[in-house]
């Protein structure tokens, strides 16, 4: 599927910051990719019309069972109100267990480099990826 293209809900007030999310989704198997999709679906229509909203894109890659999200947010609050938000709240609860891994990143930007690049939310995806691993395996980020 090709990545759903950025929409942007609501107009950014100049010269203040975006609040960032990244996200990539990993189902155990293909036959999770349909419900998966849906459901996330569910939420996409949600985020376009979610307070604080500034912008959003998603990627479903589902022969290889990931999917990506992007968005930017007036605030963290905002986003996390989303989130805490039917259906985006109904929707995670019910693809727990469909889930193999899940990866979250968080940054700001002023809002004049919105739309956010997908290669850009990628490269701090895997590197927030592999920190998270690094720990689990007991080593800093330093080693």
């Amino acid at each position: 599927m090709p990545t759903l293209p950025w929409v942007t809900p609501h107009p950014a007030r100049p010269d203040t910051q975006a609040f960032v999310m990244a996200s990539r989704f990993e189902v155990r198997s293909l036959k999770d990719v349909p419900r998966f999709f849906w459901k996330s679906l569910a939420a996409w229509g949600q985020v376009r019309k979610a307070p604080g909203a500034l912008g959003a894109s998603l990627e479903a890659r589902p022969f290889g069972k990931v999917f990506y999200t992007l968005s930017a947010w007036e605030s963290r609050e905002a986003l996390y109100a989303y989130a805490r938000t039917d259906p985006h709240k109904s929707v995670m609860t019910g693809v727990r267990e469909t889930m193999r891994d899940s990866t979250f990143t968080f940054w700001e930007v002023p809002v004049d480099r919105l739309p956010i690049d997908w290669d850009d939310a990628k490269r701090r995806i895997a590197v927030q990826a592999q920190a998270q691993a690094n720990a689990s395996d007991g080593h800093s980020t330093a080693d």
